[in-house]
């Protein structure tokens, strides 16, 4: 088989299109399916759904894993691009504000996929995804912080954790109001007491 010069061969060869299309159809039904019925939803399901065999779903994911990580990495990629706009096009403070609000919601939407990744071990399956949320954070709180309305001692892995354990301790509850006003006070604590 011949190679490009300056080729080792070892790169894998594209992907053929519609292989490409049927994996992002996956992905996109993957993503609605564990919103409606959480990260246990049957995998038979997202297939049909999809519109393929579970034989094409296993060729790009071969197990529940593989898939819940690549519809987490989807989506806190959305997640950290939202930071990359909100520092670009928003005064510090909203930035802040509007981010840790699009964090908690994406908590909450995932039942809990989202949060138990920002709480895993660093030797976890999720770290990358946790470094990348931290990243996140730590971006949109140095802006306030630099602008002096946010707490110099507060920390963005502490941020995290905060809203991770408002969106896991609100799971079930029947007050649909309560994940906000819990954001609420730790948005308060963030500006409220500068150091």
């Amino acid at each position: 088989m011949a190679t490009s010069p300056g080729s080792s061969g070892s790169a894998p060869p594209p992907r053929r299109t519609d292989a490409r299309l049927n994996r992002e159809r996956l992905l996109a039904t993957a993503q609605e399916v564990f919103a409606e019925a959480g990260p246990g939803a049957s995998l038979n399901r997202i297939a049909q759904r999809a519109g393929v065999g579970p034989g094409t779903l296993y060729r790009h994911f071969p197990n529940r894993q593989a898939l819940l990580a690549a519809v987490l990495r989807d989506r806190i990629g959305k997640l950290v691009e939202q930071a990359d706009v909100l520092i670009a096009t928003e005064p510090p403070d909203e930035a802040l504000s509007r981010w840790l609000r699009a964090l908690l919601t994406h908590a909450r939407l995932n039942h809990g996929m989202g949060s138990a990744l920002m709480v895993d071990e660093p030797e976890a399956p999720g770290t990358d995804c946790h470094r990348r949320v931290l990243g996140a954070a730590a971006a949109v709180l140095a802006g306030a912080q630099a602008r002096g309305t946010a707490r110099a001692d507060l920390a963005a892995a502490d941020l995290v954790r905060l809203v991770a354990g408002i969106a896991l301790s609100t799971a079930h509850t029947p007050d649909a109001g309560q994940p906000a006003r819990l954001l609420d006070l730790v948005l308060d604590a963030t500006f409220g007491t500068v150091r």
